[in-house]
């Protein structure tokens, strides 16, 4: 497995990875030191690369071209290494995040079987006309084209269409529930194969209690790129802080202080870091910023949600969680302590939502996860 050292990325397959190694399965996974102990965890062997990707303080550059190059730059460093490593230790199947271009290029010059963990949705059938090719009129997109394909060419690939390369594989499994697939009937289901969110164990383990007396409890979360958001929270723990009957789980992450919410009432536990899917188990409701992880995680555990989105994809997210009849979308500037209160409220006592959450949460189950994700991976090794 090649990923990159994002939260978001890892955590969608490290339950598939987990499953392989406990088929007895030898799992070597490629990525920055930073995600080692999650990845050794699963049982897989640990392979370094150095990522310059701005993940810990999340400095991203706001022109997405420019965006793009780092991927590629993080690419084109780590590829001579994995190169090495692998070259004299070929594995029988490859797998991928939809970042790691340095995967393709080792399995195409080797011949070996590839497969794309996709953690997000798939690119459909008119993918290029619709979204990705507004993208290439911006300034610099041709030189990161050239460069790209220039890359490509010398690096022992075989798929030499940068386009291709980077948003076509030959073989996905998308880590996502259908339902929140765009285009659904577009996508090529001759190369995807949607198995859902893949939890495994993960979803029952108890590392969180429900405390005596909490006749509801509310999941607070924006996940773990976007947690700088001081005074989100305040108006969180304004709007739910002492809600009659609620328990409220505010996650702020690892970069906001406590002492910048101010004071916290009794029914509000704050947390910079939170076994998120232990306290949905348990939740009635989530307010999250909608990014793909946590929306799997709604769908998935049943849970109705008020979709707060924070940047990229989430936006488009919120909107499906809407069309689906789960969730309520409030921005970040409509945000107030009453218009979060009221959106809870109508949210949680509205039997729509009580039922097509349900029936949401069965067909993610359905769509097989984990095991079936690991089926699929060991039908392409033999």
């Amino acid at each position: 497995m090649f990923g990159i050292p994002a939260v978001s990325h890892v955590l969608p397959s490290l339950e598939i990875i987990r499953e392989l190694v406990a088929r007895g399965h030898r799992v070597s996974y490629a990525n920055d030191p930073l995600m080692a102990e999650r990845i050794t965890a699963t049982g897989a062997e640990f392979v370094p690369f150095t990522s310059r990707l701005p993940v810990v303080d999340n400095d991203w550059p706001e022109d997405p071209i420019a965006a793009m190059g780092l991927f590629l730059d993080d690419a084109i460093r780590a590829l001579p290494g994995l190169r090495a490593h692998y070259d004299a230790d070929p594995a029988d199947v490859y797998l991928y995040d939809i970042a790691s271009y340095a995967a393709r290029v080792v399995a195409e010059a080797q011949g070996r079987p590839l497969v794309q963990l996709s953690p997000a949705y798939v690119a459909w059938r008119g993918y290029e006309e619709e979204v990705a090719a507004p993208l290439w009129q911006l300034p610099g997109a041709d030189a990161y084209r050239e460069r790209f394909s220039a890359w490509l060419a010398s690096s022992g690939a075989t798929t030499l269409d940068m386009e291709r390369f980077s948003g076509r594989p030959e073989r996905c499994l998308a880590l996502v529930p259908r339902a929140m697939q765009p285009r659904l009937d577009d996508v090529d289901t001759t190369t995807v194969t949607f198995v859902g969110p893949c939890f495994g164990d993960r979803l029952g383990r108890q590392e969180w209690q429900r405390p005596a007396g909490a006749r509801r409890v509310l999941l607070i979360s924006l996940g773990s790129a976007y947690t700088r958001q001081a005074a989100f929270y305040r108006r969180c723990v304004e709007a739910f802080g002492g809600l009659d009957g609620w328990h409220v789980v505010l996650g702020i992450g690892r970069h906001t202080d406590p002492a910048e919410l101010g004071e916290v009432p009794e029914n509000v536990e704050v947390h910079s870091w939170l076994p998120q899917l232990s306290v949905l188990e348990q939740a009635d409701a989530f307010v999250t910023h909608a990014g793909m992880g946590g929306c799997s995680e709604g769908l998935a555990t049943g849970t109705p949600m008020i979709a707060v989105p924070q940047a990229v994809d989430q936006f488009a997210n919120a909107d499906r969680l809407v069309e689906l009849g789960v969730a309520r979308r409030l921005d970040t500037e409509e945000a107030t302590a009453e218009r979060l209160r009221a959106a809870l409220l109508e949210l949680v006592n509205d039997p729509a939502v009580a039922r097509r959450s349900a029936e949401l949460r069965a067909a993610a189950a359905a769509e097989g996860g984990t095991a079936r994700a690991a089926d699929l991976i060991e039908a392409e090794v033999r």
